[in-house]
């Protein structure tokens, strides 16, 4: 069953151009790992100041194989020299897909 991580990163509105080019940087890297099946970078519009990083997996164990990934520890210690993180807080949210289009409303359990 896929699986949706989204973490919600509290970005000030002067940090914001930069978090965005730093995740068009990185983005390759995701793009190559083995269950990745989704990336998005969400831009707040209004009333919000947080940035959403919605990725979709083919299943847990994939996200944490990125997760424990060297590409990713590149990723996130070129943030670090860069400056370290633009975000001022961030909280991981999980979820299992349970409809997608072409689904017929049945998911795997």
């Amino acid at each position: 069953m896929s699986v949706v991580k989204i973490n919600a990163l509290t970005v000030p509105e002067n940090m914001a151009a930069e978090l965005e080019e730093r995740f068009g940087d990185r983005r390759r890297g995701v793009e190559n790992m083995e269950g990745f099946e989704g990336f998005y970078l969400l831009r707040p519009v209004s009333g919000d100041e947080r940035y959403f990083v919605f990725t979709m997996w083919r299943s847990e164990e994939d996200f944490q194989n990125w997760v424990r990934s060297d590409e990713f520890r590149r990723g996130h210690a070129r943030s670090s020299k860069e400056g370290g993180s633009v975000a001022i807080h961030a909280n991981l949210l999980s979820f299992e897909v349970v409809e997608w289009p072409g689904n017929d409303g049945t998911a795997e359990r």
